[in-house]
């Protein structure tokens, strides 16, 4: 057996696949090499015996995608393939699945007996196989199982995965041509699709737009600028797709930006208008042209694709400048269009084509790069031909000269069609410049002489259009081109010589009666287009000089009556009645020589691209000159553009609507204020609504503390709300003085805590809770006395400004409270955060009972940053406090503390420079300007982790040394605690089922399931709240991650015997299998 054979047993003790992979060996050639490609039919049934094999190899089916590859037919192995789509195997099962969306189609009987394995593909929890699965169910094409496949797209595309939502948007178009009828309903799963924030999804599901509803504009209305700011980083032909479709929203919803340029034009036509309405419409020209902002958006947005790597993405940006952005503007593309023109020739050949519609109407754009469009040797015909019309639409009178120069070389080319062209071009050269029209004439009458046939039959087509422009000042040019018809062969050069000596057989009165009697020796020979043109010839001569002509006349029209070609009998007969009078002649008779020798107008050498440009550049039906199946036209520039209100995403309205709602049924703020230990002690309703009410960004805990207690005495309506409220909601009474306070803030804290809260929490709020609760284990009674004297002295200096402050809290900033932007990063109003978290106010089902609470104490845990030995003296501890971040409510925060542990003054002390991974941002504290020997100082960073446990490495500056160091958060410092009622924790629960679970055993002591351990555990490694559960064996914990607001619900469930089970639920998977990997080792030891 060769080196290169094949076997197909990979597993030891196969003997049966050893047998096996003989047999298929067995059929290797003598030279060695495998004939598993041959279409031999013994090779695939020994193939087909290997893939029913149990101990089937990978490489086997690697093998089969690369005949499939190769172009041969292996549909024959169809059910042996089919049977592996069960295998454990992912890289065979992905395989399996290439092979079936392939051929699915062709067998479709055999692909339905697998559809309940396609079916539980779909909840496989690797995206690859979910995402292969969709596709191959949506290539069956089986009108049965059209219920299936809907049921399959809809669950695809709330998929967690954007791979997997991404072929759910390839799966409508399928679906959609499948069964029409399935339309409206694919039309919500758009809908749904073109929301998502995913670059993967954006041109998937714009294409499937594109083919099921391109009609409704609508659907786009919200989605405009977020499809224009995605823009940049979808992938490429996504790019293309949704650059198409936004070319055309554009047409719809703004008005023209070339209003501007036919001012002129109008006043120069409307002259004789009176003066009142000539001033009327001057005023009204004067208003300048205001483009759209989002009009605008697009423009900006696409300018940066015109350095794309890919062709098809800069010319569809060009056709966008051209059609919706103003003249002046246009002109940036023509650099980027140039650029396409080294790439190959296809490429170069849809683009010249584009160039050469466009540089009909603007010269000016492609003046610059006129060298650029010079032919080259090595370029195809249709390349050259493209690149003469450009040249021609170019030519002016400054440059015409070196244009016609390089015309000279292009006659000589051995490419006769390309000289041929050439000749046409300078034909057009010379109608369009008047002043080389001689030149030119000239220079193509020279051309007659050439050895080449085809030279001279296209110069004769192009003297005979110019001559009919100017015919009386050239008879020595038709004498001359008379001659010439003995030489050429070529049927439309000798036709055109025939109807120019015919227009002006008057002005050659000898040279036309010997052309015809030539011409009648051999009009049997001659070609069809010849022989009507001696025909008309003969009639014209009959009539201007009949004495010589008429029995030559006579005698081809009887040769033409007796013709095997029906249209020459037919123009004989006509002709014959028209010109020889007789008995039943009509009327006609007298005319004849009026309609046989009319001046006919000149042609016009007109560009075919001429009239390409009604359709969009860049199209099918461009590049054809003929409206192709699926072409969507353009439409005209609205008189008036339409509101634009429709594109604002409607958060405003939300927010502004939430805040009542608010007031009196969303949220209860009193009875969410007392502190956890109070809780504990018997408050079952009472959870902390501070982290809300703290939600301004200011970070001062002074001016937090002092509006919760100014507002407390000034605003007593709030207070009145705040307590019926809380009244309504049955909220067990405390003593009066904590009642008061409570009501009052809560009154004022129902409008900061309109939404569901990721903001920041300053540690006052935490410092506030703990004062105001009796109970309170994290402070002594001494401290919150203490504070309670501070709160008082600020009070009185603050309680004249308080109403003040009370009003521009309310109605300026806690309407957009939940996504209030850090005062280190301001953004504008409509930021993409900020439509995200307000539309998550109204769609998600768990932002009604999320709300973030007080973590429980731990014990604070240091890491060091920064070791004095490494940091010459310097060093530098970080720890996280689990307070919300004042700088940004996705921000996690931490605490740093200095040590000068040198003898001198450490100067500068800042941030440098920061390698994040990509999306992750870091607030940084202020420098600190010097640290005195032995000293210590405390500040704060807030740094976005996005919800991983990344590294955030930066550089630890003084004013002489840098130091590399790193930050790398713990999996349990990512969360916030929340609190939420049993049965919404249920609810939310049911919600985050299958892969968004993951659970182990545990196995510990007794005395290690109490619950204080277990709380004290828990807590310890993630930052976690209490829910409150109505069964001893039942623990539950609830967070929700900073960066996103993700729920993480932990389960401890009680087993008989030493065992408890963990059980986690989120939608973070990876972070919910790096908790749980955490608590496990916890929760087991003593």
């Amino acid at each position: 057996m060769s080196s290169n054979s094949f076997a197909y047993n990979d597993q030891s003790g196969g003997g049966e696949a050893t047998e096996l992979g003989q047999e298929a060996t067995s059929t290797i050639s003598s030279s060695g090499t495998f004939g598993l490609f041959s279409s031999d039919l013994k090779k695939n049934r020994d193939l087909s015996r290997v893939l029913k094999s149990n101990s089937v190899r990978l490489e086997t089916k690697k093998r089969l995608i690369g005949m499939i590859a190769k172009g041969k037919n292996a549909s024959e192995l169809f059910p042996a393939v089919v049977k592996n789509v069960a295998s454990k195997n992912i890289e065979i099962k992905k395989l399996v699945y290439v092979y079936l969306v392939r051929y699915a189609e062709e067998q479709q009987d055999l692909a339905l007996l697998s559809i309940s394995t396609f079916q539980r593909a779909l909840k496989d929890p690797n995206q690859l196989i979910r995402a292969s699965a969709l596709r191959v169910l949506s290539s069956i094409r089986v009108p049965i199982i059209v219920p299936i496949m809907m049921l399959a797209i809809k669950e695809a595309s709330a998929d967690l995965s954007p791979y997997v939502r991404k072929n759910a948007a390839h799966a409508i178009q399928k679906l959609y041509s499948l069964d029409p009828e399935q339309k409206e309903m694919l039309i919500e799963v758009i809908e749904k699709l073109l929301k998502d924030k995913s670059t993967l999804v954006a041109g998937s599901v714009v294409m499937a737009f594109e083919e099921v509803c391109p009609d409704r504009i609508d659907l786009i209305h919200k989605n405009y600028r977020k499809l224009c700011n995605l823009l940049v980083d979808v992938e490429e032909w996504g790019q293309v797709v949704i650059i198409h479709m936004l070319t055309r929203y554009a047409r719809t919803q703004f008005v023209s930006p070339w209003k501007e340029d036919g001012g002129l034009e109008d006043n120069e036509k409307n002259f004789y208008e009176s003066e009142d309405e000539q001033k009327e419409k001057t005023d009204s020209k004067k208003k300048p042209y205001s483009m759209d902002p989002d009009h605008r958006l697009l423009i900006r947005n696409t300018k940066p694709l015109l350095q794309s790597r890919n062709a098809a993405v800069v010319m569809a940006v060009a056709q966008l400048y051209w059609h919706i952005s103003p003249k002046a503007e246009a002109g940036i593309i023509s650099k980027s269009l140039v650029r396409l023109l080294r790439s190959n020739r296809e490429v170069q050949y849809i683009v010249l084509q584009n160039i050469a519609t466009m540089s009909i109407q603007r010269k000016g754009m492609f003046e610059p790069y006129l060298k650029s469009f010079y032919v080259r040797s090595t370029d195809p015909t249709m390349i050259k031909t493209l690149k003469l019309e450009i040249l021609t639409n170019l030519a002016n009178e400054a440059n015409i000269s070196t244009l016609l120069r390089e015309f000279q070389t292009y006659v000589k080319s051995q490419d006769k069609q390309f000289a041929a062209a050439t000749i046409q071009t300078i034909g057009r050269c010379a109608t369009n410049i008047s002043e080389v029209t001689d030149t030119c004439l000239s220079g193509l009458v020279c051309l007659l002489s050439n050895r080449d046939e085809i030279v001279v039959a296209e110069s004769v087509v192009v003297i005979k259009k110019l001559l009919q422009m100017q015919p009386a000042q050239h008879g020595e040019i038709i004498k001359h081109m008379a001659k010439l018809l003995d030489s050429i062969t070529v049927p439309v050069a000798r036709a055109s010589i025939l109807w120019l000596i015919g227009e002006n057989c008057e002005r050659v009165p000898k040279i036309a009666p010997d052309v015809l009697r030539k011409m009648a020796k051999s009009f049997t020979s001659e070609d069809d287009l010849v022989k009507l043109q001696i025909v008309n010839l003969g009639a014209k001569l009959y009539l201007t000089n009949s004495k010589q002509t008429k029995l030559l006349t006579q005698y081809i029209l009887n040769l033409g009556k007796y013709d095997q070609n029906y249209d020459i009998r037919d123009r004989t007969r006509f002709i014959r009645q028209l010109i020889v009078p007789n008995e039943k002649s009509g009327a006609l008779s007298k005319y004849a020589k009026k309609i046989f020798l009319a001046q006919k107008p000149a042609p016009l050498l007109e560009s075919p691209f001429k009239d390409r440009d009604h359709f969009q550049l860049g199209t099918l039906s461009h590049t054809l000159n003929t409206k192709a199946t699926g072409y969507l036209e353009l439409s005209n520039w609205p008189e008036v553009a339409p509101d634009p209100s429709v594109r604002n995403v409607e958060v405003i309205e939300l927010a502004k609507e939430w805040t009542p709602a608010g007031k009196t049924k969303k949220e209860n703020p009193g009875k969410k204020f007392y502190s956890e230990s109070e809780e504990e002690d018997g408050s079952s309703d009472s959870s902390s609504d501070s982290e809300s009410e703290s939600g301004s960004k200011s970070g001062e805990q002074d001016e937090e503390e002092d509006s919760s207690e100014d507002s407390s005495e000034d605003s007593s309506s709030e207070s009145e709300s705040g307590s019926e409220s809380e009244e309504n909601t049955g909220a067990p009474k405390k003593n009066s003085k904590n009642k008061e306070k409570s009501d009052s803030e809560g009154g004022v804290m129902k409008k900061k805590d309109s939404t569901p809260s990721d903001s920041s929490n300053a540690e006052s709020s935490s410092m506030e809770e703990s004062s105001s609760g009796s109970d309170s284990e994290s402070e002594s009674e001494s401290e919150a006395d203490s504070r309670k004297v501070v709160k008082e002295k600020r009070k009185k200096t603050t309680q004249e400004r308080n109403p003040v402050t009370n009003d521009i809290s309310l109605l300026d900033l806690d309407d957009f409270h939940p996504v209030s932007t850090p005062v280190a990063f301001p953004t504008p109003a409509l930021t993409p955060s900020l439509i995200a978290d307000l539309e998550g106010l109204n769609l998600s089902a768990s932002s009604q009972v999320i709300s973030v609470s007080t973590p429980v104490f731990v014990p604070m845990k240091t890491h060091v940053l920064l070791h004095r030995m490494s940091g010459k003296g310097l060093a530098a501890n970080y720890y996280f406090p689990r307070q919300p971040c004042i700088f940004g409510d996705k921000m996690v925060s931490v605490q740093i503390i200095f040590n000068n542990t040198t003898d001198r003054k450490i100067e500068n002390i800042h941030i440098g420079e920061k390698k994040l991974p990509a999306g992750m941002q870091i607030h940084v504290f202020n420098p600190i300007e010097s640290l005195e020997p032995e000293g210590s100082i405390t500040v704060s960073m807030g740094i976005d982790f996005c919800d991983s446990t990344q590294t955030a490495s930066f550089q630890l500056c003084t004013k002489d040394d840098c130091f590399s160091v790193n930050i790398q958060p713990p999996v349990g410092e990512l969360l916030l605690p929340v609190v939420m009622s049993e049965k919404d924790f249920k609810k939310e629960q049911g919600m985050l089922t299958g892969m968004n679970e993951t659970s182990t055993v545990i196995i510990a002591a007794p005395q290690n399931f109490t619950p204080p351990v277990i709380l004290q555990k828990i807590v310890n490694v993630a930052n976690m709240g209490v829910v409150p559960s109505g069964q001893d064996n039942i623990h539950r914990f609830a967070a929700k991650t900073v960066h996103s607001g993700s729920l993480m619900l932990v389960t401890v469930e009680l087993k008989e015997g030493p065992t408890a089970q963990l059980i986690i639920n989120t939608e973070k998977t990876v972070i919910g299998s790096v908790l749980l990997r955490e608590l496990k080792p916890v929760l087991s030891q003593g």
